[in-house]
């Protein structure tokens, strides 16, 4: 799937940081393999929420910096494999997204989907386990947080949130972070939106999260407060500083 000149399935920053915090970042890239062609989707549309969540991947970097903590970042796009979806579920490979056909995408047999899960899929998900059982062995109770974006509307519908919290079976460490964030009244912080977490739905959260029983959360930023670099980088000061200030209280 890969030739020896591109980039790997993944980027790991700071992988011997001193926190308790894990870092992922499950769509930070627009990236294509070579072999794929541009899977029938235009540059401008693969540089869309479609191809990759704006934004986060700065603010995911500026937060490893800030708290000293690793970091893994999914290398390619999720129009490619969609590493945050179970593999078997039919959204993990979509056909189409956003009213966007994804004609390369299309008719694929069992082989063709086994191949870029097996190439891109399963070793970022090793690289977070892997990155877990390093903070385990240190003697660190680990803390996993994920990094998302999302659009400002969806199908005419707004989205009123700047950020929001999401979480499935516990809901521990992301009330935690809801709670902080709305001590700012005008900040209205979302629980659970957009999206919520789900086995059918998503893969890190319950796969790195609920199955290990460590403290979680995702975080869902509205890209227009962070699609420009400076905008970013203050949420994820501001998410540094909240983290600094919950973490004494944490089990540990």
């Amino acid at each position: 799937m890969l030739t020896p000149h591109e980039p790997g399935p993944f980027e790991i920053v700071n992988p011997t940081g001193r926190a308790r915090v894990l870092l992922c970042c499950d769509h930070a890239s627009r990236r294509v393999p070579a072999a794929l062609g541009s899977l029938g989707v235009s540059d401008a549309d693969r540089a869309t929420h479609i191809g990759w969540d704006i934004g986060a991947a700065v603010v995911a970097r500026r937060l490893a910096s800030r708290l000293d903590a690793p970091l893994v970042l999914a290398g390619y796009s999720r129009l490619v494999v969609d590493c945050n979806r179970p593999p078997s579920a039919a959204s993990a490979i979509p056909v189409s997204s956003g009213g966007v056909r994804i004609a390369g995408n299309e008719g694929l047999d069992d082989a063709a989907r086994a191949s870029r899960v097996e190439a891109l899929h399963r070793p970022y998900h090793a690289a977070i386990g892997a990155a877990l059982d390093r903070l385990v062995a240190e003697g660190h109770a680990p803390v996993l947080l994920s990094i998302h974006s999302f659009t400002p509307s969806l199908q005419g519908e707004a989205r009123p949130w700047p950020i929001s919290l999401l979480y499935g079976r516990d809901p521990r460490l992301a009330h935690r972070f809801r709670d902080a964030l709305r001590r700012d009244a005008a900040l209205l912080v979302g629980d659970n939106e957009p999206y919520q977490v789900s086995d059918d739905s998503d893969f890190t959260i319950p796969v790195h999260g609920e199955r290990r029983g460590i403290l979680h959360t995702a975080f869902e930023i509205r890209q227009d407060g962070i699609e420009h670099d400076d905008d970013a980088h203050r949420w994820a000061d501001r998410l540094a500083a909240l983290w600094l200030e919950l973490e004494p209280g944490l089990p540990r």
